[in-house]
């Protein structure tokens, strides 16, 4: 099958496409919703599928909900306030990938394929893939204990930025997880998804809102949100340069 997200980045030109998402398992789109508007979410809520229900974030890469929250606080509040299992995803660029896996208030795995990557991560930070040994809990979360070996083979690989995308890395998740494959594609937004479903099979939020007044209300607040960027997905990720393991540190 071949997935529809266009080329990869090119070095040292155009870096390929960022979106997030949020899957809850067993999700009640009225409770799904509800949570949304509270938190004044902007992006969109598709319907269930495959057991998940799928919460898209816009922007991908930043502030999409109140008090600074991205894609990984959201899911977070979904996650305790209605119980349920929440898998995030987000894609930075097609250059990095981080996963964040709850069930209802805790946490069961975290992971990031290159935390120098992160917006605003020092200099020093090291790009090998973070939280590869979360991949039990993230399988588990998912429907498939059984795949966890699997699912950490894919995530510990190291990908060539020159040849492959991380949405390839994604896209291997999604088969192996039984997670809709067309979540690869969901940056065409506004436009309809390929091999996905169409934006009027969506529900947008915007600020919370729907409708005209939600978009309007999006825009004015997309002004405040670029400048209140997320906290990484891991607060402190192993940094080099002292010629020292970091883990000794």
């Amino acid at each position: 099958m071949v997935y529809p997200f266009g080329p990869g980045p090119e070095v040292g030109g155009p870096v390929g496409d960022s979106y997030a998402v949020a899957l809850v398992r067993d999700g009640d789109a009225a409770g799904v919703l509800g949570v949304l508007r509270r938190i004044r979410f902007t992006g969109w809520v598709g319907a269930a599928e495959s057991g998940w229900l799928p919460v898209l974030a816009v922007p991908g890469n930043g502030a999409v909900a109140s008090q600074r929250r991205g894609i990984a606080g959201a899911g977070e509040v979904l996650a305790g306030e209605l119980g349920a299992t929440v898998l995030v995803v987000r894609v930075l660029a097609d250059r990095q990938l981080a996963l964040v896996a709850r069930v209802g208030d805790d946490e069961v795995g975290r992971y990031v394929s290159d935390p120098s990557r992160e917006p605003g991560a020092a200099d020093d930070v090291l790009d090998d893939p973070l939280g590869v040994s979360a991949a039990g809990g993230i399988a588990a979360a998912a429907g498939h204990p059984e795949r966890g070996r699997e699912l950490a083979e894919v995530l510990d690989e190291r990908l060539d930025p020159e040849s492959v995308i991380e949405s390839e890395r994604l896209a291997r998740m999604l088969r192996l997880l039984g997670l809709p494959t067309w979540l690869v594609a969901v940056a065409a937004l506004p436009r309809d998804i390929p091999t996905g479903p169409t934006a009027r099979d969506l529900t947008r939020l915007g600020f919370g809102l729907p409708g005209p007044g939600g978009v309007v209300l999006a825009r004015l607040a997309r002004v405040v949100r670029r400048r209140r960027r997320p906290p990484p997905i891991f607060a402190d990720p192993p940094r080099g340069g002292s010629g020292m393991d970091p883990w000794l540190m």
